[in-house]
């Protein structure tokens, strides 16, 4: 009798597709349009890994699914993924759901790279089966509260929605900003309308308004109210979970949409991948890639090489991220563990604050960049 094939070589004459689960927002009340990057980004770089010969010579398949920012239905497609035989899973935005679907893969022994989703406690306990690239919430926005307070910021107004990804990033603007004279009230938007918020601005005599809601709503009703105040025509509004990236706000806003800084995940300058994949992005969007285009491309990229070297066992997936070393678009990645985080992270990919330009809207500027 023969012996069976070892899984080397099983593999090597195996030609049927590799699967990778993809977790992407495309409808409401998702952020539809950041996952339809998200997604450009995912399939731009399976496109290319297959073009290059797949992996061992079998095609890279992605199976989307759709969260729609439902944490339940991240986790059932997750199940469903599992069942489907799918080697790893990829993607999700919102971090509420990523936290569902992370917790998910963690019981089912199913490796998960995260794309975008910054929340710390991505997993309640520190897990092997989960690895991210996005820079974790306390380390960006840390580097937001910095700049509030370079730019001459110290009372900050925050407008907030119930959530744990907003009440963590409310706290971290709490932690970085009080040691240093800074003080942030908190106005719970459950309680207030547009109107109502510009009240409470003129009575904080709050300098800078950050918000920590839903776009678009309630974000473009919170701007135009402000703007068209004339008691806060001194203040700034800041947007650090990136509402501004992205074409929507500057459509539903007009010149409103300017000025308003945001934390965005990309370097000074792409190299020359980075600039060849802006432009096959561009391409492929018929619109400027948001950096969370270039987070979908790095996460095929990183499972790719992963499952060329290790093969496609879940475990050995699993195992491998503390030896990745992967050139991403936005640069070389690698992971580890970082004290706080729960997962593998990429530590990290870089941060800069940017806005877009009163002049030009269209246009964005750098107003700090990327710490070296």
């Amino acid at each position: 009798m023969n012996a069976p094939p070892s899984s080397s070589a099983a593999e090597l004459t195996d030609r049927s597709p590799v699967l990778i689960g993809a977790l992407v927002p495309l409808s409401r009340p998702g952020w539809a349009e950041a996952g339809r990057h998200l997604l450009a980004g995912l399939e731009l770089a399976v496109r290319e890994v297959n073009d290059a010969g797949g992996i061992v010579g079998r095609p890279l398949e992605l199976l989307v699914r759709d969260t729609a920012a439902d944490p339940e239905k991240a986790a059932a497609a997750v199940d469903e993924l599992a069942g489907l035989g799918v080697a790893a899973l990829a993607g999700e935005y919102h971090s509420v759901v990523a936290r569902a679907a992370a917790a998910r893969a963690d019981a089912l022994g199913l490796p998960f790279l995260c794309s975008s989703a910054v929340l710390d406690a991505l997993t309640e306990q520190p897990t092997e089966w989960v690895a991210r690239l996005a820079p974790a919430q306390s380390h960006g926005w840390r580097i937001y509260a910095d700049f509030l307070l370079d730019a001459g910021h110290s009372r900050i107004a925050v407008v907030a929605e119930p959530s744990v990804y907003w009440a963590s990033g409310a706290r971290v603007l709490r932690d970085c900003l009080a040691p240093r004279g800074g003080t942030v009230t908190e106005l719970d938007m459950r309680a207030l309308d547009p109107a109502a918020v510009c009240d409470e601005l003129v009575a904080t005599r709050a300098t800078a308004l950050v918000l920590l809601v839903g776009h678009p709503e309630p974000a473009v009703s919170i701007v135009r109210s402000v703007r068209r105040d004339q008691r806060l025509a001194g203040i700034m509004i800041g947007a650090p979970a990136g509402q501004p990236e992205f074409a929507e706000w500057a459509a539903s806003l007009g010149d409103d949409s300017a000025a308003v800084p945001f934390l965005r995940y990309l370097p000074e300058r792409l190299g020359p991948l980075g600039a060849r994949v802006e432009t096959a992005l561009r391409e492929r969007l018929a619109e400027a890639p948001s950096f969370v285009a270039f987070e979908g491309y790095d996460t095929v990229a990183v499972l790719a090489d992963v499952l060329r070297v290790h093969g496609v066992e879940r475990a050995r997936t699993a195992a491998s991220w503390p030896s990745v070393a992967v050139e991403g678009t936005r640069g070389q990645i690698r992971f580890s563990r970082t004290p706080g985080i729960s997962v593998w992270q990429w530590a990290w990919a870089p941060v800069q604050v940017v806005d877009r330009d009163p002049a030009e809207p269209g246009r964005f500027r750098v107003l700090a960049p990327p710490p070296k």
